[in-house]
């Protein structure tokens, strides 16, 4: 008895695994004629339940307030919202957010830039960048809000710490995965390319470039919180600016409502950097078949 329910798990586990490698080899295949719903349904559907989950969440917020939690811990959603607007018609809101966004893409630029030059040109470099790895690896082990009393000490109190802070937490994250990905750049592609006479430049500009770009795509996917995350450490550490200084002193005012809607400000900064860093993926990997995207 016993062989035969094991024949039969043996052979249900064959027939799933042929199905699951079927399914993975199978091409997708898209049709010429589609209608508007076929095109956007899907985002539409992902996109309603977002605001529906939004809703919900906020209502849930706004009924449970007072009731079951105290309001001076966590305010409501509309004081929340009538707070923003105070700070809209004092002009608070758009400076201090504007000095963020500032601190966050320049951040973002200097980090991302360097991390993927330095993660293409020590990956094409196998022996010096296993010389290098441990160091890096314990750079980048290194909490960085640690870093921001040093960089005070070199940079000031200014923009210019808050922007270093950003992109030395950027950097690694974008020269990791950037590493990864020209180290996983498919050998065969390579040696193709130089059987077919291919010169250096032909390997690295038609084959590790594109090869590599869903790694480094993925490390600015991962960074664009984390600039954020060390633009308002840096303002929360020293700063009389910044989204993070409004976080501060409305903390220091035991003004629930104003850290709410500051991080709601910041929330929707990251949800913005994210969707753009999404647009330049899909552009990124048209080239791609489509059971091949993530």
């Amino acid at each position: 008895m016993s062989t035969v329910d094991e024949k039969k798990t043996t052979d249900t586990a064959m027939s799933t695994r042929e199905s699951t490698e079927k399914s993975v080899g199978e091409s997708v295949t898209v049709p010429l004629n589609r209608g508007w719903w076929d095109k956007h349904g899907g985002a539409v559907i992902i996109w309603g339940g977002r605001l529906v989950f939004v809703v919900v969440l906020l209502a849930a917020w706004q009924l449970c307030a007072g009731r079951l939690f105290d309001v001076t811990f966590t305010s409501r959603p509309l004081d929340v919202m009538r707070r923003l607007a105070e700070w809209h018609r004092d002009g608070l809101l758009w400076s201090n957010t504007w000095v963020t966004l500032q601190e966050v893409m320049l951040g973002f630029a200097f980090g991302a830039g360097s991390g993927a030059l330095a993660g293409f040109v020590l990956a094409s470099l196998p022996t010096f960048y296993r010389v290098v790895d441990p160091f890096i690896v314990a750079l980048y082990s290194l909490p960085k809000v640690a870093l921001a009393p040093l960089f005070i000490v070199w940079f000031g109190i200014g923009l210019q710490m808050k922007v270093v802070l950003a992109a030395v937490t950027v950097f690694f994250l974008v020269f990791l995965n950037t590493a990864v990905g020209v180290r996983e750049v498919d050998r065969g592609l390579i040696d193709a390319v130089r059987l077919m006479g291919g010169r250096r430049r032909d390997v690295v500009w038609k084959v590790v470039l594109p090869g590599s770009m869903t790694g480094l795509l993925t490390g600015l996917k991962v960074a664009v919180p984390y600039s954020l995350i060390g633009a308002v450490i840096g303002e929360l550490v020293a700063s009389n600016r910044g989204l993070g200084y409004l976080i501060s002193d409305a903390a220091a005012n035991y003004d629930t409502a104003g850290v709410f809607a500051t991080l709601a400000v910041l929330g929707t900064i990251a949800t913005v950097l994210n969707l753009v860093v999404g647009v330049l993926d899909r552009r990124a990997n048209r080239w791609k078949p489509l059971e091949g995207r993530a």
